[in-house]
Protein backbone atom coordinates (compact mmCIF):
# COMPACT_ATOMS: atom_id res chain seq x y z
CA UNK A 1 0.00 0.00 0.00
CA UNK A 2 1.26 3.50 -0.98
CA UNK A 3 2.10 5.89 1.90
CA UNK A 4 -0.37 7.55 3.91
CA UNK A 5 -1.04 11.01 4.85
CA UNK A 6 -1.97 9.60 8.62
CA UNK A 7 -3.68 12.03 10.72
CA UNK A 8 -2.05 13.94 13.33
CA UNK A 9 -1.11 11.68 16.48
CA UNK A 10 -2.89 12.85 19.69
CA UNK A 11 -0.12 10.41 21.58
CA UNK A 12 2.86 8.44 21.01
CA UNK A 13 4.78 6.76 23.97
CA UNK A 14 6.53 3.53 24.86
CA UNK A 15 5.82 2.18 27.69
CA UNK A 16 8.94 1.07 30.14
CA UNK A 17 9.68 -2.84 30.52
CA UNK A 18 8.00 -5.03 32.54
CA UNK A 19 7.38 -8.86 33.01
CA UNK A 20 6.45 -10.66 29.59
CA UNK A 21 2.76 -12.10 29.72
CA UNK A 22 3.97 -15.18 27.26
CA UNK A 23 7.54 -14.98 27.79
CA UNK A 24 8.32 -15.27 31.73
CA UNK A 25 11.99 -15.48 30.83
CA UNK A 26 12.06 -12.13 28.75
CA UNK A 27 10.95 -8.62 29.93
CA UNK A 28 8.75 -6.58 27.21
CA UNK A 29 7.22 -3.26 26.27
CA UNK A 30 5.23 -1.35 23.64
CA UNK A 31 5.27 1.54 21.48
CA UNK A 32 1.58 3.00 21.46
CA UNK A 33 0.21 5.63 18.97
CA UNK A 34 -3.12 7.23 20.07
CA UNK A 35 -5.54 8.55 17.16
CA UNK A 36 -9.03 9.65 17.58
CA UNK A 37 -10.25 8.65 13.79
CA UNK A 38 -8.84 6.68 11.24
CA UNK A 39 -9.87 5.99 7.20
CA UNK A 40 -10.13 2.28 7.35
CA UNK A 41 -6.90 2.81 4.12
CA UNK A 42 -4.87 4.25 7.20
CA UNK A 43 -5.59 1.33 9.59
CA UNK A 44 -4.47 -1.25 7.13
CA UNK A 45 -1.17 0.95 6.22
CA UNK A 46 -0.59 0.39 9.70
CA UNK A 47 -1.60 -2.93 9.68
CA UNK A 48 1.01 -3.69 7.11
CA UNK A 49 3.88 -2.46 9.33
CA UNK A 50 3.25 -4.22 12.45
CA UNK A 51 0.68 -2.63 14.09
CA UNK A 52 -2.44 -3.72 16.01
CA UNK A 53 -5.48 -1.77 16.42
CA UNK A 54 -7.38 -1.64 19.86
CA UNK A 55 -9.91 0.68 20.85
CA UNK A 56 -8.56 4.44 20.13
CA UNK A 57 -5.06 3.48 19.99
CA UNK A 58 -2.28 1.39 18.11
CA UNK A 59 0.81 -1.04 19.42
CA UNK A 60 3.19 -2.99 18.42
CA UNK A 61 6.29 -4.14 20.45
CA UNK A 62 9.23 -2.50 20.74
CA UNK A 63 11.28 -4.72 23.31
CA UNK A 64 14.91 -4.18 23.69
CA UNK A 65 16.30 -7.98 23.83
CA UNK A 66 13.08 -10.17 22.51
CA UNK A 67 11.75 -9.88 18.83
CA UNK A 68 10.15 -13.28 18.98
CA UNK A 69 6.45 -11.12 18.80
CA UNK A 70 5.68 -11.48 14.95
CA UNK A 71 2.98 -10.31 13.01
CA UNK A 72 0.95 -12.74 11.26
CA UNK A 73 -1.44 -12.93 8.32
CA UNK A 74 -3.27 -15.28 6.37
CA UNK A 75 -2.78 -15.51 2.31
CA UNK A 76 -6.97 -15.51 1.98
CA UNK A 77 -7.27 -16.52 -1.85
CA UNK A 78 -4.73 -19.74 -1.32
CA UNK A 79 -6.33 -21.14 2.25
CA UNK A 80 -6.71 -24.32 2.19
CA UNK A 81 -8.38 -25.51 5.75
CA UNK A 82 -7.31 -28.81 7.39
CA UNK A 83 -9.40 -31.73 8.07
CA UNK A 84 -9.67 -30.62 12.00
CA UNK A 85 -10.67 -26.66 10.68
CA UNK A 86 -12.92 -28.67 8.29
CA UNK A 87 -14.24 -30.85 11.02
CA UNK A 88 -15.32 -27.79 13.71
CA UNK A 89 -17.05 -26.14 10.62
CA UNK A 90 -19.20 -28.87 10.47
CA UNK A 91 -19.40 -28.90 14.19
CA UNK A 92 -21.07 -25.81 14.68
CA UNK A 93 -23.32 -25.82 11.42
CA UNK A 94 -26.16 -25.05 13.43
CA UNK A 95 -24.49 -21.61 14.20
CA UNK A 96 -25.68 -18.32 12.12
CA UNK A 97 -23.58 -15.58 11.54
CA UNK A 98 -24.23 -12.23 10.62
CA UNK A 99 -22.41 -9.09 10.43
CA UNK A 100 -23.12 -5.63 11.76
CA UNK A 101 -21.99 -2.49 13.29
CA UNK A 102 -20.42 -2.52 16.75
CA UNK A 103 -22.67 -2.56 19.03
CA UNK A 104 -23.14 -2.66 23.23
CA UNK A 105 -26.34 -4.58 24.78
CA UNK A 106 -27.01 -6.10 27.89
CA UNK A 107 -26.29 -9.14 25.82
CA UNK A 108 -22.90 -8.13 24.32
CA UNK A 109 -21.83 -7.46 28.04
CA UNK A 110 -23.13 -10.70 30.10
CA UNK A 111 -21.71 -12.65 27.14
CA UNK A 112 -18.56 -10.75 27.65
CA UNK A 113 -18.12 -10.72 31.48
CA UNK A 114 -19.76 -14.57 31.52
CA UNK A 115 -16.22 -15.75 28.77
CA UNK A 116 -13.92 -13.08 31.10
CA UNK A 117 -14.98 -15.42 34.47
CA UNK A 118 -14.30 -18.52 32.44
CA UNK A 119 -11.09 -17.57 31.13
CA UNK A 120 -9.90 -16.44 34.54
CA UNK A 121 -10.56 -19.92 35.92
CA UNK A 122 -8.95 -21.57 33.52
CA UNK A 123 -5.76 -19.36 32.87
CA UNK A 124 -5.64 -17.66 35.87
CA UNK A 125 -6.96 -13.90 34.42
CA UNK A 126 -7.07 -11.13 36.51
CA UNK A 127 -11.07 -11.25 37.80
CA UNK A 128 -12.87 -8.20 36.08
CA UNK A 129 -15.89 -7.33 35.79
CA UNK A 130 -16.72 -4.84 32.80
CA UNK A 131 -19.71 -2.02 33.34
CA UNK A 132 -21.04 -0.68 29.82
CA UNK A 133 -18.41 2.24 30.28
CA UNK A 134 -15.46 -0.32 30.85
CA UNK A 135 -16.63 -2.13 27.31
CA UNK A 136 -17.62 1.21 25.91
CA UNK A 137 -13.64 2.56 26.12
CA UNK A 138 -11.58 -0.90 25.36
CA UNK A 139 -13.77 -1.60 22.05
CA UNK A 140 -15.40 1.00 20.97
CA UNK A 141 -13.97 4.26 21.49
CA UNK A 142 -12.72 6.20 18.77
CA UNK A 143 -13.94 7.18 15.01
CA UNK A 144 -13.11 4.12 13.35
CA UNK A 145 -15.30 3.13 10.30
CA UNK A 146 -13.40 0.39 9.96
CA UNK A 147 -14.77 -1.20 12.82
CA UNK A 148 -17.77 -4.15 12.65
CA UNK A 149 -18.53 -7.14 14.78
CA UNK A 150 -19.93 -10.85 13.63
CA UNK A 151 -22.31 -12.15 15.50
CA UNK A 152 -22.81 -15.82 16.43
CA UNK A 153 -26.14 -17.39 17.29
CA UNK A 154 -27.51 -20.39 18.35
CA UNK A 155 -31.05 -19.95 17.50
CA UNK A 156 -32.28 -17.03 19.19
CA UNK A 157 -29.27 -16.65 21.59
CA UNK A 158 -25.56 -14.75 21.29
CA UNK A 159 -22.96 -16.77 21.82
CA UNK A 160 -20.17 -14.73 20.02
CA UNK A 161 -18.91 -11.82 19.15
CA UNK A 162 -16.54 -11.49 16.80
CA UNK A 163 -14.92 -7.49 17.00
CA UNK A 164 -12.96 -7.08 13.02
CA UNK A 165 -11.32 -3.80 11.08
CA UNK A 166 -13.11 -4.33 8.00
CA UNK A 167 -10.40 -2.59 5.35
CA UNK A 168 -10.27 -2.40 1.83
CA UNK A 169 -7.81 -5.27 0.45
CA UNK A 170 -8.24 -6.83 4.30
CA UNK A 171 -9.54 -8.33 7.53
CA UNK A 172 -8.20 -7.72 10.82
CA UNK A 173 -9.30 -10.15 13.47
CA UNK A 174 -9.24 -8.00 16.59
CA UNK A 175 -11.25 -9.95 19.63
CA UNK A 176 -13.27 -12.87 19.83
CA UNK A 177 -15.13 -14.08 22.92
CA UNK A 178 -18.35 -16.51 23.23
CA UNK A 179 -20.07 -18.42 25.45
CA UNK A 180 -17.98 -20.66 27.64
CA UNK A 181 -20.80 -23.64 27.48
CA UNK A 182 -19.80 -23.24 23.19
CA UNK A 183 -15.99 -24.28 24.23
CA UNK A 184 -16.56 -28.38 23.10
CA UNK A 185 -17.27 -27.10 19.62
CA UNK A 186 -14.34 -25.23 18.93
CA UNK A 187 -15.70 -21.74 18.70
CA UNK A 188 -11.87 -19.98 18.23
CA UNK A 189 -11.30 -22.03 14.84
CA UNK A 190 -15.32 -22.04 13.67
CA UNK A 191 -14.64 -18.37 14.31
CA UNK A 192 -11.71 -17.54 12.11
CA UNK A 193 -12.57 -19.92 9.20
CA UNK A 194 -16.26 -17.62 8.96
CA UNK A 195 -13.73 -14.61 8.91
CA UNK A 196 -11.47 -16.33 6.23
CA UNK A 197 -14.54 -17.45 4.50
CA UNK A 198 -16.24 -13.94 4.52
CA UNK A 199 -13.14 -12.28 3.47
CA UNK A 200 -12.97 -14.88 0.46
CA UNK A 201 -16.38 -13.68 -0.02
CA UNK A 202 -15.61 -9.96 -0.31
CA UNK A 203 -12.54 -10.87 -2.89
CA UNK A 204 -9.70 -9.59 0.28
CA UNK A 205 -6.34 -10.84 0.13
CA UNK A 206 -5.58 -11.40 4.35
CA UNK A 207 -6.60 -11.67 6.95
CA UNK A 208 -4.71 -10.45 9.89
CA UNK A 209 -4.20 -12.20 13.05
CA UNK A 210 -1.76 -10.36 15.30
CA UNK A 211 1.17 -11.29 16.73
CA UNK A 212 2.23 -15.27 16.78
CA UNK A 213 5.07 -16.15 19.20
CA UNK A 214 6.85 -19.21 18.40
CA UNK A 215 7.72 -20.65 22.31
CA UNK A 216 3.77 -19.33 23.01
CA UNK A 217 1.54 -22.61 23.28
CA UNK A 218 -1.68 -20.00 23.57
CA UNK A 219 -0.64 -18.92 19.99
CA UNK A 220 -0.18 -21.90 18.42
CA UNK A 221 -3.11 -21.73 16.82
CA UNK A 222 -2.53 -18.68 14.61
CA UNK A 223 0.41 -21.09 12.44
CA UNK A 224 -2.56 -23.58 11.40
CA UNK A 225 -4.51 -21.66 8.61
CA UNK A 226 -2.26 -21.41 5.53
CA UNK A 227 -0.81 -20.28 3.82
CA UNK A 228 0.73 -17.51 6.04
CA UNK A 229 3.19 -14.91 5.58
CA UNK A 230 5.11 -13.15 8.66
CA UNK A 231 5.97 -9.71 8.60
CA UNK A 232 9.87 -8.74 8.57
CA UNK A 233 10.69 -6.48 11.11
CA UNK A 234 8.74 -3.15 12.37
CA UNK A 235 9.48 -1.00 9.47
CA UNK A 236 8.85 2.67 9.71
CA UNK A 237 5.76 4.33 8.14
CA UNK A 238 8.26 5.58 5.22
CA UNK A 239 9.32 2.10 4.57
CA UNK A 240 7.90 -0.76 2.83
CA UNK A 241 6.76 -3.75 4.46
CA UNK A 242 8.36 -7.12 3.46
CA UNK A 243 6.22 -9.81 4.47
CA UNK A 244 7.40 -13.61 3.39
CA UNK A 245 6.15 -16.91 3.24
CA UNK A 246 5.03 -18.69 6.78
CA UNK A 247 7.98 -21.90 6.23
CA UNK A 248 6.21 -23.90 9.55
Amino acid sequence: MERQNLPEEALRITESPRPCSYIPSETASLEYRLFHSLEPSEVEFLLERGWRRFGSHLFRPACENCSQCVPIRVDVENFQPTKSQRKAKRRNEHITVSLHEPGLTQQHLDLYNRWHVDMTDRRGWKLQQSSPQDYAEGFLSGDFPSLHELRYFDGKSLVGVGLIDLLPHSISSAYFYHDPDWRSLSPGTFSMICEIEFAQRLGLKHLYLGYWIDECPSMEYKNRFYPSETLVGYPADEKRPIWKPYAG
